[in-house]
């Protein structure tokens, strides 16, 4: 099945000399010697590219993106697994998913300056689409499934590794995973919306066991509502709700 998934790839044409020294660029950020350069060269394809030249509807990244998409996965999934041998699933889930979502592998895009890289077409040039999080996000699993294709499992998960260990933080992200006001901060500035702020806006009970009830606002606009024996709690309870609300 391998083998076959290569072939598609196979061809007996000439690199052009202006791909000749992408490829080149890209051997040094994966560091490692390309066996197949045609494979990235799709790899780096925008679908904006298919209306200036004669390629079908499948010769942009995307079916790479796809691929990459479940090796990025188990890789990462093996990473953890090793670096967090006491851990139930629940955490490793949590942990996986941060690992992966698009901001994150766009952040990994960033540093390797895949962007740069990138093949657009003429139409499009010049309206940022290589800094867009999301085309980010998908070059970087199609980079992975080109890896993939072309040398195997192992360099590629050697490659992932390398990259993970470069540019992640563990114990930040670590300390993120269930405290929801530091993930709905996260959430805001991804969208580009002011700073959640906090109110209480109800104390019930005697002093020694009170209730809070606090409100949060998100970009200025009240979201939630959330209780708790304590200020801190009430206030991460709505930061909770509120991203329910807004994802």
């Amino acid at each position: 099945m391998f083998d076959k998934l290569r072939s598609y790839f196979q061809t007996d044409e000439e690199l052009p000399p202006e791909q000749e020294e992408r490829i080149k660029k890209l051997e040094g950020i994966i560091g490692n010697s390309i066996d197949n350069p045609f494979i990235y060269i799709r790899a780096l394809r925008h679908r904006s590219t298919l209306a200036d030249e004669k390629y079908s509807s499948i010769d942009s990244y995307e079916r790479l993106e796809f691929l990459g998409d479940a090796v990025l996965d188990l890789i990462v999934t093996e990473i953890i697994f090793d670096l967090f041998p006491n851990e139930n699933e629940g955490f490793l889930t949590k942990l996986r998913a941060k690992l992966v979502k698009g901001d994150t592998l766009a952040m990994y895009a960033e540093k390797l300056k895949l962007n740069n890289l990138m093949l657009l077409g003429k139409r499009v040039r010049g309206q940022g689409i290589e800094e867009s999080k999301s085309v980010l996000s998908d070059l970087f699993e199609a980079l992975v499934g080109a890896l993939y294709l072309d040398l195997g499992y192992e360099p590629t998960s050697k490659f992932v590794r390398k990259v993970i260990e470069q540019y992640v933080d563990f114990d930040q992200i670590v300390n993120t995973l269930d405290n929801y006001k530091s993930l709905l901060l996260e959430f805001a500035q991804a969208e580009q919306m002011k700073i959640p702020t906090y109110t209480v806006v109800s104390e019930e009970g005697p002093g020694h066991d009170k209730t809070f009830g606090v409100e949060v606002y998100v970009d200025e606009k009240p979201i939630a509502q959330g209780e708790g024996k304590s200020k801190k709690e009430a206030e991460q309870e709505a930061a909770r709700k509120a991203l329910k609300m807004l994802k």
